[in-house]
């Protein structure tokens, strides 16, 4: 009798273990909408970022890539024959018999222009008649002194102009030798170079671009003194034009009047030698 419980037990328990077993490879299912809906968002965005960042690599490929990649760049080449020169050379001094001098004050610069004293007229330096005129004739002592102010403030922008010109005339012959330079790395074709360098020649060119605008402000304001002193002996001129009218004007009259006076006295009193 026990026998039988005994198998009756073990089958039970063998029984058991079996159903759990197929209960615990049994797979339930459960649909979350909202989970899904998540994953699915998630994938596609995920989808989207990969392809922005195979564009964005497509592209720094291509920007990469030399200009010369896709273009012959030797057409850009400018050889020293299409620039203009910068300076007179000496060998050409036999074109010029009296400026020499002054020709390479305008290629090297004359800071003291005794360059421009040899080829400019002597001025006569006033003494004591100016101090004279003070009493006598105040009028044309004043119109003197602005005469001498003027050709004071010309020489003086001149020497400046001419020294200033030869500066950047002799330091345009190193920033041709730059220019050069950039135009020899800009255009070569090799595909070795990085991004890196392609940065630093645009920043070269920056620099030249700079130092280029500089010299055009400094020679512009060269001109503009050349023109103040025009502008000054135009209206030193037209000031004396207009007071010679105002002066005939004011006394024109007396004037015509003590003359036609002074004739008639000297017409009565005229005899017959």
């Amino acid at each position: 009798m026990s026998r039988r419980r005994t198998i009756l037990v073990s089958g039970s328990v063998v029984m058991t273990l079996t159903f759990g077993a197929r209960l615990a490879n049994a797979q339930i299912a459960v649909f979350d909408p909202a989970l899904t809906l998540k994953d699915a968002a998630i994938a596609a965005l995920k989808e989207l970022l990969r392809d922005t960042l195979n564009e964005e690599a497509d592209r720094l490929h291509k920007m990469a890539k030399r200009l010369s990649a896709f273009a012959d760049l030797s057409r850009y080449f400018m050889s020293d024959d299409d620039t203009p020169k910068w300076r007179i050379h000496p060998f050409q001094f036999d074109k010029f018999l009296y400026a020499n001098s002054y020709n390479a004050a305008l290629n090297y610069g004359d800071r003291l222009g005794s360059a421009y004293e040899r080829v400019a007229r002597n001025r006569v330096t006033p003494d004591t008649e100016l101090s004279a005129l003070v009493e006598v004739a105040p009028d044309a002592e004043a119109a003197i002194v602005a005469e001498l102010a003027t050709l004071d403030a010309a020489d003086s922008s001149i020497i400046a102009g001419t020294d200033q010109t030869g500066l950047l005339r002799y330091n345009g012959r190193k920033e041709l030798a730059a220019i050069e330079a950039l135009q020899d790395d800009a255009l070569d074709p090799s595909l070795d170079q990085s991004a890196t360098a392609v940065v630093d020649k645009i920043s070269g060119a920056a620099l030249i671009r700079a130092q280029q605008q500089q010299a055009r402000m400094q020679f512009l304001a060269g001109i503009v003194e050349q023109l103040l002193i025009d502008n000054k002996r135009a209206r030193d001129t037209e000031a004396a034009t207009m007071n010679m009218q105002l002066e005939r004007l004011r006394w024109g009259s007396a004037a015509n009047r003590s003359l036609l006076a002074g004739c008639t006295d000297d017409l009565r009193a005229w005899r017959q030698p």
